[in-house]
């Protein structure tokens, strides 16, 4: 069976546009998912990537034009300057390494939940209120926001260095039991034409 290692951090736009598609990926080809929520700022610095606020105007301008009209593309209501971004994203990154352990829920819908919450409901995603309404409507207990945080931590450290270790530089970030890798909402066909030997 197909296994994919998902690197990701809940703050991404393109993590949120990526909506649940990955999970209806791996269902179609019999593949496991293990999430693996990261610090996307220590990736970038890791790996050679650029802050936002740091980016030449021609970057920041295309991703202005860019992530709408990928939204517009996927039907998804977005707003480009989120009330509350960027935020801590530890608390939800902790819920989803808590609730993986856990088990029980649906662990794409959360991950959406928090992206959706940031990108389209201008709601603070590092809140614990918020981190355990997510956790509730995705099928968790509520109380795993409170749990587990200092292995959340550990796991949430542990994560970025794999990720560096593995070639990850950005999010969404994809990387199957073959070794090969795909970036960006935007290459979840090819993931998935690779899944089916296509690619």
């Amino acid at each position: 069976m197909a296994h994919i290692d998902y690197f990701f951090t809940v703050l991404s736009p393109y993590v949120y546009l990526a909506g649940t598609r990955l999970e209806a990926i791996a269902a179609r080809h019999g593949a496991s998912i293990t999430y693996k929520p990261v610090d996307a700022g220590a990736v970038f610095a890791r790996t050679g990537g650029v802050a936002l606020a740091d980016r030449h105007p021609s970057r920041k301008e295309y991703r202005a034009q860019e992530l709408p009209r990928q939204a517009r593309k996927l039907g998804m209501d977005f707003n480009l300057q989120p009330a509350h971004w960027p935020v801590n994203p530890a608390p939800a990154s902790y819920a989803v390494i808590a609730a993986q352990a856990a088990g029980g829920g649906d662990l794409g819908a959360l991950v959406h939940s928090f992206g959706r919450a940031c990108w389209a409901e201008q709601k603070d995603i590092s809140q614990d209120d918020l981190v355990r309404e997510c956790l509730t409507a995705a099928g968790f207990d509520p109380g795993l926001a409170d749990k587990g945080l200092l292995a959340g931590a550990e796991t949430y450290a542990a994560n970025l260095e794999e990720a560096v270790s593995r070639g990850v530089f950005g999010a969404p970030f994809y990387i199957v039991d073959s070794g090969q890798r795909f970036w960006g909402q935007d290459r979840l066909d090819d993931l998935d034409a690779h899944l089916a030997g296509k690619l």
